[in-house]
Formats: C-alpha cells, sequence, structure tokens
C-alpha cells in the first residue's frame, strides 16, 4: 500500500486521470441507474389463476385447487409455501419459493403440470394464467379513463385493446385488465317466456350457438389456372346474422333466434364499477415489475400518451392519479438532500478545526469522488438508487471525511516538525497506513451480518451495506493515491511566526478560526484535569458509569417496535365492506354516499382527487394483483389523494376511523396501506398484521377466528380487526330429484347445461367469438337470461328445462328450490384451509399491538379446537426476522472485531478495554430514541451498527496510543491520561463529522425522510455518549487493566491514526 503513495508522488497524473475517470463513471452510472423507494425484493413468487365461470368458493377449492396444489408438492421443487384464494369462479395459488430456487425452471415445472392436471378438472376448463412477480410488484400509477359522451363500454373496450397493448412495451411495465367499465361482447338476451312457448330451453340456444358457428376453414379448389380459396358463411359476421340463427323446427315451424332472445352489441352482467371524482369510468393499473426505475415508467407512460390517444375519440381524457413516483422522488430527493447537507456542514466543520482551505480542498474533494466511485459499484452490482443505499452513502459521509482528515492532519503534523512536503507525505502515509487498514476494515465488519438477513430484510439492507462498504472502500484507495498528490501540489511546509501572522490576519475569518484553536486548547487542558481526577477514583467511577450505562438500557421496553417508520404519502386507501352478498349496483349507491361523507370530512381544498374501484374484476390477471382483499360485490375501495399543502394524513384518518362507522352503522371501514412503502413491506396483505387460523376442519376455524376477533378488538392501539372469510354470503340450492327426472327423460347434464347456460351463460360450456370487422378483435359470444329476468324465486323456478329432442319441464318441478349460505372466499395456506384476521396499529407500535395480540391467543388456548394453528404472520413475522438476524449479526460482528483485535495488539485483555465502550454507545442509542419518541425500528438498528463500528474505531485510536505511553513510562494512569489528552481533537472531530452529516437525515428534512430519520437519531445518541466513554471510560479502564504495569514482552504496537 506504500507503494501506491510512492507512485502517486512519482506519477502523479495517473491519479487524477483516475479521479476523473471515478467522476465521469459516476455520473454516468447515476444517469442510468434504476430511480425507486426501496431495492427490488425478489422474493420469487409464482401466481397461478384459474378461471371456472359461475363455480361456487367452495367447489372452486375443491374440485379444482385442492388436486392442483397437491400436485404442485409432488413436481415442483424448492417450493416456501403454497396459499391460494378462491372466489366465485376464479381462483389464485400463490406458490413461493425458496431464495435459491431458479425461478425460471419452477415456471416451467408449474407450467407442465397445470397442463397434466386438466384431464382430473371440471370439463371444459381451460388451462390457468401463470404470472411471476415479487413483493416490489405494487401499484405505482393508475390511468382513470373519461370523456364525454363515451359509454363505460366504450372506456374499457378503449382501455383494453387500444392503450393497454401501447403501454405493454414500457420495461417494467405489469398492467392487468381496466377496471371498471363494461367488457365488450356480443349479448344474446334470452327470453324464458319465449322459450316455454316454444316449448325450448336455454340449452337448445347453446346448442344451436355452437353448431351455427364454425371456425374450420373450408380449405381451397383449383379451377382452371387458378387456385382458389374457399371461404364459408360458417361464423355470423354481424348482430344481424345472429338474430338470423335457425334454433330448432318445430312442427315444420322454423324458430330463429329473434323469436326467443334479442342479440345486440352490449356487455355481461356488471361485476367492477370504478367511480372517478363520482364519475363512471374505467380504471388502468399499472404495476411495477421487476428492478425497472419507477420514476422512468411513469414518465415513460405520460410521454407516451398523447401519441396513443392521438386518433381516439377527441372527447376521451386520460388521468394519471395515485402517481408513487412523487413519493418515490420525494423520498430520494430528501436523501440526497440531507447528503450534500451533511457534506457542506461537515467540510465547514473540518476547515474551523484545521484552519487551512488548502487541506479543507483536498478533503472535500475526496467526499464526492468515494460516493462516485460507490455509486459505480453499485450501478455494476445491479442495485438501484432508493433510499436504502442513498442512506447508506449518507451514512459513510463522516466516516470519508475522518479517512481523509485523518490522512491530511498527520501529513500537516509531520509539515509542522519543519519536513519538507515530499517527506512529510511519505512519513505520514507509513505511520497510518496499516491503522487506517484496520479502521476500514472494523466498520465494514459490523456491516456483514446484513449480507445474512433472511428474506424481505436481507434484500432491503444488503444494498446499504454494499453502499457504505464501496464508499469505504474507495476512500481509502483515494486515501492511499488521490490524496498525496493533491497534497504534493497544494500543500506548503510550515513557516515560523504562522501562528502569531494568524492571530493579527486582517481577515475575520482567520481571526475566528484561529481564536477557535485556543478555544479548543483550552477545553483540551480542562478535559485533562476532570481526567485526572476520575482516574484517581477509578474503583468507584468505573462501577458506578457502567451501571449507569446498563441501568439506561432498561428503557428500551417503552421505546416500541416498528418495522419501517410510517410515512405521510398523502394517499389514503378505504376499504368498503356492505352486507356480504350486496348487490353491485347498491354498493355503488352506498360508495357514492360514503365518498360524500368523505368530503364534508376532510376540507374540499385539501382533496386532490377521490377514486372508488367497486367489486371484483373477474379477470384473472386482476384477481392476481390483487391486494386490497376484495372479494365480490359487497366490498371494494376509495382511494383519497390529498394535495401537497394539507394536515397531517394520520389526523384524516383519525377523523375517517371515528366518523364514517356512525354515518353508516352496519357497515365496516378499514385502512390499508395506500403508499409504496408499506404495500411493498406488506408483501399484498392487505394489513400489517395477518392472524393466520388454519385447520382441516374450515367452520371450526372461523368458530375459532370470531372468538380472537372478540379478544383483539379490545386491544388498545389496534384498529380495522376484520375477518377476511364470511360463512354468510347468500346461496340458493337447488336439489334436483333425480328418480323425477328421469320420468321426463333428462339427466343431471341437461339440467346442468340448460340452467349454467341460463343464469351463467355459455361463456364455459360452449365459448364462441365474433370477429370485428373494424378493429381486428374478437369478441365473445353469450347467451344467457338477463339478470331482470331472474329477479325472484318463481321466476327461478320457471326457468325451461329440456333434453335435446325433448319436451321442455321448469326447473321448479324438477326439484326443490332453498336458501343458504356459503363462503364468500375459500383460503388456503398449504392446503390446509384458513381464515385470516386481518388488524392494523393506530397510535401505538406494531411491536406492543402483537404482543398483546399474542396474549389474546395464549387466553384462548383452551378454547382452540384440536388440529387449528394460528400464525402472526405479515409484517410483524418480517420484522422478527430482521431484529433478530441484525441483533445476532451484532454480535457476531462485535465477537470478530475483538478477535481482529486481538491479533493486531497480541493481547486478550485490551481488546475487551476497547469494546468497555459499547455498552455506552447502545445507551446512547435508548436514551436518544426516548427522548425523540422514536421506535425501534430496522433503519434504527442499522444506525446502532454503524455507530458501534465508530465507536469502536476511537476508542483503538486512544488505546494504540495508551500502550506506546505505556511502554515508555510503565505508568498506567499516566500513559492513559497522555492518550485521552493527545488523541482528544482527533476523536472528537471524527465524532462530531459524522453527527454532523448526520444531522439533517435526523432531523426528517423533506417528504419521505421519516424513514431514514430513525438511523441519523441512533447514530446520533450512540455517538455522543460512546465518545464520553471513550474519553473517560476507556482511559479509567486501561489504566485499571495495566494497573501492574507494562507487560513484560509487549505486543507489536498497532496505532489505528495518528495525528
Amino acid at each position: 500500500m506504500i507503494a501506491l503513495v510512492r507512485i502517486a508522488l512519482t506519477r502523479p497524473l495517473t491519479f487524477i486521470v483516475m479521479a476523473i475517470l471515478i467522476f465521469g463513471l459516476g455520473i454516468f452510472s447515476v444517469l442510468r441507474m434504476p430511480v425507486d423507494i426501496f431495492p427490488r425484493i425478489g422474493v420469487p413468487v409464482i401466481a397461478v389463476a384459474w378461471s371456472y365461470n359461475g363455480l361456487s368458493p367452495e367447489e372452486m377449492a375443491g374440485r379444482i385447487i385442492n388436486p392442483f396444489e397437491r400436485v404442485l408438492t409432488t413436481t415442483v421443487d424448492d417450493i416456501d409455501s403454497i396459499e391460494s384464494q378462491s372466489l366465485n369462479g376464479v381462483a389464485v395459488v400463490r406458490i413461493y419459493f425458496q431464495p435459491s430456487a431458479d425461478i425460471r425452471t419452477a415456471t416451467a415445472q408449474v407450467t407442465s403440470i397445470s397442463q397434466t392436471i386438466l384431464r382430473q378438472l371440471p370439463p371444459g376448463i381451460s388451462p390457468p394464467m401463470i404470472t411471476n412477480y415479487d413483493a416490489s410488484t405494487v401499484p405505482i400509477v393508475q390511468l382513470a379513463l373519461a370523456g364525454e359522451g363515451l359509454s363505460e363500454q366504450q372506456l374499457y373496450d378503449l382501455g383494453l385493446n387500444q392503450i393497454r397493448p401501447q403501454l405493454i412495451t414500457v420495461p417494467g411495465v405489469a398492467m392487468p385488465f381496466p377496471f371498471g367499465g363494461k367488457q365488450r361482447q356480443i349479448q344474446i338476451d334470452i327470453d324464458p317466456g319465449a322459450l316455454r312457448s316454444k316449448g325450448l330451453s336455454a340449452g337448445d340456444v347453446a346448442a344451436a350457438i355452437a353448431a351455427q358457428t364454425q371456425i374450420t376453414p373450408a380449405g381451397f379448389a383449383k379451377i382452371g389456372g387458378l387456385q382458389y380459396n374457399v371461404r364459408l358463411n360458417n361464423a355470423p359476421g354481424s348482430v344481424e346474422q345472429l338474430n338470423k340463427l335457425p334454433i330448432k323446427v318445430v312442427d315444420g315451424a322454423t324458430i330463429f333466434m329473434r323469436d326467443i332472445a334479442q342479440v345486440r352489441d352490449g356487455s355481461p352482467p356488471q361485476t367492477n364499477i370504478v367511480q372517478v371524482d363520482g364519475q363512471r369510468s374505467a380504471l388502468m393499473t399499472t404495476l411495477k415489475s421487476g428492478a425497472a426505475s419507477t420514476l422512468t415508467i411513469v414518465d415513460t407512460i405520460r410521454d407516451r400518451l398523447p401519441a396513443i390517444t392521438e386518433g381516439l375519440p377527441d372527447t376521451l381524457k386520460v388521468q394519471l392519479i395515485g402517481d408513487q413516483s412523487v413519493l418515490v422522488k420525494a423520498a430520494v430527493s430528501a436523501v440526497a438532500y440531507e447528503g450534500v447537507l451533511a457534506a457542506v456542514l461537515t467540510s465547514l466543520m473540518i476547515l474551523l478545526f484545521l484552519g487551512s482551505w488548502r487541506s479543507t480542498v483536498i478533503i472535500v474533494t475526496t467526499i464526492p469522488l468515494a460516493i462516485l466511485g460507490a455509486l459505480y459499484a453499485l450501478g455494476a452490482t445491479g442495485n438501484t438508487l432508493n433510499i436504502m443505499t442513498l442512506g447508506g452513502l449518507a451514512l459513510a459521509i463522516g466516516i470519508l471525511v475522518d479517512d481523509a482528515t485523518v490522512t491530511i492532519e498527520n501529513i500537516n503534523w509531520h509539515l509542522e516538525k519543519g519536513k519538507p512536503v515530499l517527506k512529510s507525505i511519505m512519513d505520514g502515509a507509513v505511520q497510518i497506513v496499516t491503522p487506517a487498514f484496520v479502521a476500514v476494515t472494523c466498520i465494514c465488519i459490523v456491516f456483514v451480518p446484513m449480507f445474512f438477513l433472511p428474506g424481505v430484510a436481507g434484500y432491503l439492507f444488503v444494498p446499504m451495506a454494499l453502499s457504505v462498504i464501496f464508499a469505504m472502500i474507495t476512500s481509502f484507495i483515494l486515501s492511499r493515491t488521490l490524496i498525496p498528490t493533491m497534497a504534493m501540489y497544494l500543500l506548503r511546509p510550515h513557516r515560523h511566526g504562522d501562528e502569531a501572522a494568524r492571530a493579527q490576519s486582517a481577515n475575520p475569518l482567520v481571526r475566528l478560526q484561529h481564536g477557535f484553536s485556543l478555544w479548543f486548547d483550552r477545553q483540551k487542558d480542562r478535559f485533562g484535569g476532570l481526567l485526572s481526577r476520575i482516574l484517581a477514583v477509578r474503583r468507584v467511577f468505573m462501577p458506578a458509569f457502567l451501571a449507569a450505562m446498563v441501568a439506561s438500557l432498561l428503557l428500551i421496553p417503552t421505546l416500541g417496535r416498528d418495522f419501517f417508520p410510517s410515512v405521510d404519502a398523502g394517499q389514503i386507501t378505504l376499504h368498503v365492506r356492505a352486507p356480504v352478498g350486496t348487490r353491485l349496483e347498491d354498493s355503488a349507491a352506498l360508495f357514492s354516499q360514503v365518498q360524500s361523507r368523505v368530503r364534508e370530512l376532510i376540507p374540499a381544498k385539501e382533496v386532490k382527487s377521490m377514486v372508488a374501484n367497486i367489486g371484483l374484476s373477474t379477470a384473472p390477471l386482476n384477481v392476481i394483483y390483487n391486494n386490497s382483499g376484495t372479494v365480490g360485490s359487497h366490498e371494494g375501495d376509495i382511494l383519497i389523494a390529498l394535495q401537497r399543502n394539507r394536515s397531517p394524513t394520520e389526523g384524516h384518518v383519525a377523523t375517517l376511523r371515528r366518523e364514517l362507522p356512525r354515518s353508516f352503522p352496519g357497515i365496516d371501514f378499514a385502512f390499508l396501506p395506500a403508499d409504496i412503502t408499506s404495500q411493498i413491506l406488506n408483501f399484498g396483505s392487505p394489513a400489517p398484521i395477518d392472524i393466520q387460523v388454519s385447520g382441516r376442519n374450515l367452520a371450526a376455524n372461523e368458530a375459532y377466528a370470531r372468538k380472537l376477533l372478540q379478544r383483539v378488538r379490545s386491544i388498545p392501539g389496534l384498529a380495522d380487526a376484520r375477518i377476511q372469510q364470511s360463512s354468510r354470503a347468500p346461496q340458493i340450492n337447488v336439489d334436483i330429484d333425480r328418480a323425477r327426472i328421469a320420468q321426463y327423460g333428462l339427466t343431471q347434464r341437461d339440467v346442468t347445461t340448460n340452467l349454467a347456460t341460463a343464469l351463467a351463460g355459455t361463456t364455459q360450456t360452449a365459448p364462441v367469438f365474433w370477429l370485428s370487422p373494424e378493429n381486428g378483435v374478437s369478441y365473445p359470444v353469450v347467451a344467457q337470461v338477463p339478470e331482470m329476468r331472474v329477479d325472484s324465486l318463481a321466476s327461478l323456478e320457471s326457468l325451461p328445462i329440456s333434453a335435446a329432442g325433448g319436451e321442455a319441464q321448469t326447473l321448479g318441478g324438477l326439484g326443490a328450490i332453498t336458501r343458504d349460505t356459503t363462503f364468500s372466499v375459500v383460503s388456503r395456506a398449504n392446503i390446509q384451509p384458513m381464515v385470516n384476521l386481518y388488524a392494523t396499529t393506530q397510535g401505538r407500535d406494531l411491536g406492543a399491538v402483537v404482543s398483546d395480540v399474542q396474549r389474546a391467543i395464549e387466553g384462548l388456548e383452551k378454547e382452540r379446537p384440536k388440529g387449528v394453528t394460528v400464525t402472526v404472520a405479515g409484517q410483524f413475522e418480517t420484522m422478527n426476522q430482521a431484529f433478530s438476524g441484525l441483533t445476532f449479526g451484532l454480535i457476531g460482528a462485535i465477537a470478530l472485531i475483538y478477535l481482529i483485535i486481538v491479533v493486531n495488539f497480541q493481547s486478550w485483555v485490551d481488546p475487551l478495554v476497547i469494546i468497555g465502550a459499547l455498552p455506552a454507545a447502545f445507551a446512547g442509542i435508548v436514551w436518544m430514541l426516548f427522548l425523540t419518541g422514536t421506535t425501534i425500528s430496522v433503519p434504527a438498528l442499522t444506525g446502532a451498527i454503524m455507530s458501534m463500528g465508530v465507536a469502536t474505531a476511537n476508542s483503538i485510536l486512544v488505546v494504540s496510543f495508551a500502550r506506546e505511553r505505556l511502554a515508555e513510562t510503565g505508568d498506567a494512569v499516566q500513559a492513559a491520561l497522555d492518550a485521552a489528552t493527545v488523541r482528544f481533537r482527533p476523536v472528537i472531530m471524527t465524532a462530531l463529522a459524522i453527527m454532523i452529516g448526520m444531522t439533517p437525515m435526523a432531523i426528517g428534512i423533506g417528504e419521505g425522510a421519516e424513514q431514514n430519520a430513525p438511523l441519523g437519531r441512533a447514530v446520533i445518541g450512540g455517538l455522543i455518549f460512546a465518545t464520553v466513554a471513550t474519553l473517560v471510560f476507556v482511559p479509567a479502564l486501561f489504566s485499571f487493566a495495566h494497573r501492574k504495569g507494562a507487560p513484560a514482552s509487549p505486543a507489536r504496537e498497532l496505532e489505528l491514526k495518528h495525528v
């Protein structure tokens, strides 16, 4: 490493060019790196969506999902867990894999077995939709389609067939089908009365459509010298032709489609309604997929929209709402601003201490170069610009300044002895290169545990650790190369009389710095006197100090625990649930009333937009990406976007949570994660607390979950408690008398075909499509009885049922029809039926609330049915993994640092003295979090890790000099006193550089800055106490450990830093 310094002095342009390359490559990387709120959380997941129109949730779960889940476990490798949700006509299976799984192989295996099992599933079922996604696949912007004179059907069709195909090509975009609107299809509205009068049934209509619509090519014919394609009118080409289709010949008379039905260009019964600011609309949700930049995706969509909408109806308006890039941009800008401000403040502090603009310029030059070098390395390793990587770089600024400062200060120390510049540079480098390397190693080691964090926590914090490590390595290299080069050009030999000249300088800033130096020297002398008195009573001081530090840790239970601090993103997502089974149109009316009430409770000037998404889209892709918990027509979400100038969002949420249940009794309200941060951390769950009750008996699971719900609702700080699955969904049972229908020449198949065609349509039993000559899009042709004609049990009973060639009978005459209830959704976890109890927190930390939840679960232990297991999942589970990983990792890092210091000091005792400052650092962290009302969170623990590394480095600085003085004098007390007073200045500078650098982050300046504020506060609190311990407790401990004098065989000395 000394050779690098020699090269820098003999070939200085080499490293100037290196600095230019680092600057250029760093800027290039910054411009190309994706920008996001978090690193990509690449937990591999495959979602499989099965659809079978009209099949109930229990039938979907039993006849389709159960056999599929069981066969998955025998053919697909590296499965971690399987979860599924079965809804009406659609079900989604989510397969979570081990982190080491090859997702490409897994996708091939899932696809293969999905095709293989088709023969074991209900007839006519289509292969499933299979897609990959991860925790980072969350909504980042939504496109609301509206336009005067445009119907819901037109809006949906424009979004699906004109806009979506153009936007899906944007890199990183995942876009389901439009929500709301009406899906265009050729609708054949069957008239049950006309069927009865003609002696027909819905099955006859379905058979006629299937027989009269063929797509099989007729072939070609060679006539004369030409070869002709033969085109047959085997598929109706228009609505008029469909109306003319013959259904059946009765007594020589042909019955046409127009005689028993009306064919129209329409839409199926609506299951999903979207309202934008009270107006019907269609909503296109854009999700981020993979490691693409959120900012780039949103900007590209915004840029492409004018060209895409050109040529579409002039009245079409596409509005971007729920833009998460605003939060991402604000959060990333806040962290970058904090970093720049930290660098400026730290530079001013260095100028104040050193009093040399030349030295300050050298130091300030290395800071951005080290940051840019780290950014280039992050880009080369596939990382993104996010609050974690930028937070790590901001965290490293103070250490970077310290590393450069020590190098420059050591050169100045030799210059003050009258040495020439080149010799001062070389002597200074020889003196500190090994200690500096050990310092960098110790600080990097404390971040090594982050590489072993499991799951989501690992994906979040490995990039932060890499950013700090890359910055430290770059800084170390620059300190051995660029700094000597710049010092050779900028520094000058010291002349006698410089201090007197500075005192009499006409420049007030020079006099200010000189006055500060004199004041600081007086403080150092006072400190020496104080320390000498402390060392005289060290036997009393040491246990008292240590006891005070340990006693401070008793505050830990009062701090509370959160995974991440909450962020005020200016958005509210309100989930509204009416009584299960409520019709969609009634739900839409209710949502309109709720939105009106919300506008009364939140000042109009603070509301930017309001979007209601009511009911459940039947598109399988939409169900896959649905993370709000909506399972039917009785519930939906209201997304409220607030203006930038507003009251705190948390206050509005508290008001809505209090007032809405009073205004709408019997309606359940819950507040879902609205910002991108919470959505990612929840990993698709609609709440941070997910209590999973699983067992073989679904009824027993639900009964126990309802008892638990009553208990947890009384827990302070727990809000929006609700059970996801309801067994009260209305159902009509049609029990056919098989003996009776046999007398009529009917079979169960005939009854099923006729009833399914009448109510669910021919989509599943006889899928037929019509090709539009206008836009080249194929639309389904579906025959069914309109909903308005089956509005009572009597009308249901009067539906005609017939077999081919047989006489039509009414449904009521073939069996009994009764009312019943069923589950609105059937959920399973690892093949076991499961009931989810969701809840969130309000005004209390997540750890305390879940602790009370666990006590409530323990209180019901005697009532827990046999075979039922209760698991608390969601954010709490991920938080515990992160906390335990960081805690054990920190213990391991301390042990590893201890062993490294043992190797360098060749002593078992002195490393214990060095880490004696760590209890004070922990106490400082606890006190700072307590005084600022900050909970323990992963950012706070990260700050604790950082302060541990710096505290250790500073203690090494003091102990190394104390060992040197002990070898010279043999007096441990005097050695400790000399070490603390001589190292007083560099220790204070190091601590101040980092604390000043962390101050903007700790204050939390800007939107989204709440995320990293605990990190800055933990670092500042830990360093305040650790610095005191380093200068007071560590010398006392050293003097006590070496009270018998210097060891007989002194070990090889290690001096980390020299000033």
